[in-house]
């Protein structure tokens, strides 16, 4: 399991978790926002990720953090 706080934002993921490859986005108290998918950004769930989480998730996979 991996995970980062970011901009009011915690990420995790799990190796090995089901196809596509895809992070948990929560707020900072823990409450769960949706999923996104890493390769095309779009959600897994009935949400729309505001820009800031798209572009925190864009930074970490450059910082190879995804």
């Amino acid at each position: 399991m991996g995970k980062v706080r970011r901009g009011g934002y915690i990420f995790e993921w799990w190796i090995g978790d089901h196809a596509p490859r895809h992070v948990h986005v929560s707020e900072s108290n823990g409450e769960l926002l949706g999923r996104v998918a890493l390769e095309s950004g779009q959600p897994l769930d009935d949400w729309k990720p505001p820009k800031k989480v798209l572009e925190i998730i864009r930074q970490l996979q450059k910082e190879s953090r995804l």
